[in-house]
């Protein structure tokens, strides 16, 4: 009779393990270049003062390697089943650091305050089912980037209700199907998003972009702004 051996979680920490902290894995994120594969906020700190890749350094990009990175929503399930308690814990924590942040909190704009829309409860707007309801919430305002005689402008228009509540987990390709669907764009438009005059990937989170691009951070922060313009796509 053939015996199996039990293999204990030690067993897989080569495999699951961050190479820059040490610990286990949190929001795997993996380098495309190299497919190494860190903690997203230690890679993300990283390459705040580096372009190459901390593990074999290669150049992960000449100028924005944060283009580079890619979540591995896989890899985080398998290590939350291998590592007992490792979810609930991380996920206190990301509540807390939230609250300490206070971004369920939209500060008034020199007037009454008014309902604001969310992404996650437009009927037009569905994935899944899951809504993350549940996650922390951040205050948006979408703006509409003029510039003049840039094509496709007479089209994109500014939103009535520009300013919105969705969860940090949200996506920059959602915004974009959420703004395709209230402007009611054509099938041959698509739409740039951008945060202090820098596009962002549409795989980037609304966190993501909290923490590495926007620049007013604060108790009394306003909301975050993002911006979009017209991009045609000639394809």
């Amino acid at each position: 009779m053939t015996s199996h051996r039990k293999h204990l979680v030690r067993d897989f920490n080569h495999f699951i393990t961050c190479y820059i902290c040490k610990g286990y894995l949190i929001k795997p994120t993996t380098v495309t270049e190299c497919l190494h594969t860190f903690c997203k906020s230690c890679i993300v700190q990283h390459f705040e003062d580096s372009n190459d890749c901390p593990k074999c350094g290669i150049q992960v990009h000449e100028t924005n390697p944060l283009e580079m990175l890619r979540l591995d929503n896989t890899l985080e399930e398998v290590i939350f089943k291998l590592v007992p308690g490792l979810r609930e814990k991380e996920q206190q924590q990301e509540v807390e650091f939230w609250k300490r942040n206070k971004l369920k909190e939209i500060p008034d704009e020199n007037g009454p305050k008014c309902k604001k829309a969310r992404v996650d409860e437009e009927d037009d707007v569905k994935g899944d089912g899951d809504y993350h309801r549940s996650d922390p919430q951040i205050a948006i305002c979408l703006d509409c980037l003029r510039n003049n005689g840039q094509i496709g402008e007479s089209i994109v228009k500014g939103l009535m209700k520009k300013f919105i509540r969705c969860s940090t987990r949200v996506t920059v390709g959602t915004i974009k199907k959420f703004l395709s669907l209230k402007l009611k764009l054509p099938s041959s438009y698509e739409l740039d998003v951008l945060c202090n005059g820098e596009i962002m990937g549409k795989d980037h989170t609304m966190e993501f972009i909290y923490m590495t691009r926007w620049r007013l951070r604060g108790e009394n922060a306003h909301p975050m702004v993002l911006e979009y313009r017209p991009r045609i796509d000639f394809g």
